[in-house]
């Protein structure tokens, strides 16, 4: 067991064999080891989210809409707040939560833009968590009616199964990655308000299908909105922007 992220152990690990016709995996009982597991996991994610409800209070009462992006590495993410901070950050304030599991880079490149930003290294940790929110929130200090940006740390797994209380879940999705990632990593996206199609611009060069990506994406979550875009070349920009505008608290704090 992950002490970190309740991810399983070898003893958690299912090898499932469609050629096999044994004993298996198909037996009715449960091994101790998987039912300690379980339970393990099941207190972690309670804990979690009993912090994350208290994020949620914390920022509602200031009116700040805290977005936490997640993604598989190298999709974008620091690309996309770099370009939003420095096109948007007029209209309201922003500040940034980093996450990674070593290294300052990505804090760097966004206080390059003049925007505040606090960096959390996990270590070992594959995600952020609601109690590592908690504490960076305290130490940004983010201003009332503002919005705060979590770029979490890159994987397609662990961040999924975290509530950090945020308002908004966004996943980042290349098409330089596979188009059958919804169906692969069904509990990612299945939690997203809106997936940012990024790096478009590339279509014409990577084996990349549009179509079955969204049909994978609406088997998953027919709820989520789709924005096609290309953070470096700028298309499809404006939709992003609109979405997070409509998301702006400019009323008083409660």
């Amino acid at each position: 067991m992950c002490a970190t992220c309740g991810c399983s152990d070898e003893t958690g690990i299912r090898v499932i064999d469609p050629e096999a016709d044994g004993h298996g995996h198909g037996h009715d009982h449960v091994h101790p080891e998987t039912q300690r597991t379980v339970l393990l996991e099941q207190d972690i994610l309670a804990a979690n989210d009993l912090l994350a409800e208290n994020n949620r209070g914390w920022l509602a009462e200031r009116a700040i809409h805290a977005v936490n992006l997640m993604s598989s590495p190298g999709s974008g993410k620091t690309t996309l707040l770099e370009r939003t901070i420095r096109e948007l950050g007029r209209e309201f304030p922003m500040t940034v939560i980093e996450g990674d599991q070593e290294t300052v880079f990505d804090a760097d490149r966004i206080r390059a833009t003049g925007c505040r930003v606090i960096q959390v290294n996990t270590g070992a940790g594959c995600h952020l968590d609601a109690d590592m929110l908690a504490k960076a929130l305290r130490t940004l200090d983010p201003p009332s009616r503002s919005t705060v940006f979590i770029e979490n740390v890159g994987n397609l797994v662990c961040p999924a199964l975290f509530d950090l209380g945020e308002g908004t879940r966004t996943v980042i999705m290349s098409v330089t990655e596979g188009s059958d990632k919804p169906g692969k990593y069904p509990h990612m996206f299945r939690t997203a308000d809106v997936v940012l199609l990024n790096k478009i611009d590339l279509l014409p060069y990577v084996d990349f299908d549009v179509d079955a990506f969204l049909t994978a994406l609406t088997q998953v979550n027919p709820r989520s909105r789709v924005l096609k875009m290309s953070a470096t070349g700028g298309e499809g920009m404006d939709d992003w922007y609109g979405w997070l505008r409509e998301r702006v608290d400019l009323g008083p704090t409660l």
